[in-house]
């Protein structure tokens, strides 16, 4: 990987011994390091090249999984129909199974741009393949304010609702709708990687928050966002906003998205 040093960095060989401020590597004097000016530190290579790591393409996983089902779709079906192949092609649609992959890419895309709003204190890592699965975390936002896990979910014209159930005499329960069809499962898959995220974080007290934000959807003019067993579900403007004014934390911003970095690798 390159190192791309930012404006307030300087690659030097030390004068004098030092410590890495990331990974707290004892450095010898004489040894390559960065040197960050704005801090007053030095990290080390290693560190430094982790800090640097690709921030990620949003959507990119789903892209190639949409674009995998066409095209063994159109391959199949000009095989088996050589002669017509192109017309069957020209007058059907590809199965929702596979438009899904395609809205889901976009669905990404566009929720990255608006991360493209908060402030330069955030730094994000989009489309983070979860070792072990098939799975992904679609952004991992980090600043000031702490973690954020995002999934952003496309479902135009649909309108996300909490139902609860239960009560003074029976348990409490709570779900998600989605233009009237359950969407806990959805809540569940964020719920998993607000779990993974915090596993990799280690002992610390920073807060990981989950949130399902929903693009294009029919909110309504008044309310509309809530939380669901612990994950917000609301629209990009307002993650925006409540991601910005939220308590802030002591937090080291370049430490955290070097773990996650190497923790979730590009999907």
């Amino acid at each position: 990987m390159t190192l791309e040093l930012g404006p307030d960095d300087k690659r030097m060989r030390l004068r004098y011994a030092g410590t890495c401020r990331l990974c707290a590597r004892e450095l010898p004097a004489g040894a390559d390091a960065v040197y960050g000016r704005g801090s007053k530190t030095v990290r080390c290579l290693d560190c430094a090249t982790a800090t640097a790591a690709d921030s990620g393409a949003a959507g990119a996983s789903a892209r190639r999984e949409y674009e995998r089902r066409r095209d063994r779709r159109e391959q199949r079906i000009r095989t088996d129909h050589p002669k017509l192949g192109g017309l069957i092609l020209a007058l059907t649609d590809d199965p929702q199974s596979t438009k899904a992959w395609e809205r889901g890419a976009v669905g990404e895309e566009l929720m990255a741009r608006r991360l493209n709003d908060l402030p330069d204190t955030f730094r994000v890592l989009h489309d983070r393949r979860i070792r072990g699965t098939r799975a992904n975390i679609d952004h991992i936002a980090i600043g000031p304010t702490g973690v954020w896990v995002i999934d952003a979910k496309r479902y135009a014209h649909k309108r996300p609702a909490l139902r609860i159930e239960g009560g003074i005499n029976r348990p409490r329960v709570e779900s998600l709708r989605i233009g009237g069809r359950d969407g806990t499962k959805l809540v569940r898959g964020v719920q998993s990687q607000v779990e993974r995220v915090t596993a990799a974080l280690g002992e610390t007290s920073l807060p990981v928050a989950g949130v399902l934000c929903f693009l294009e959807a029919d909110w309504p003019l008044i309310g509309g966002a809530f939380t669901v067993d612990g994950v917000h579900v609301l629209w990009p403007r307002l993650l925006i906003q409540r991601m910005t004014e939220a308590p802030t934390h002591d937090i080291d911003i370049d430490i955290v998205y070097a773990i996650f970095a190497a923790a979730f690798p590009n999907a």
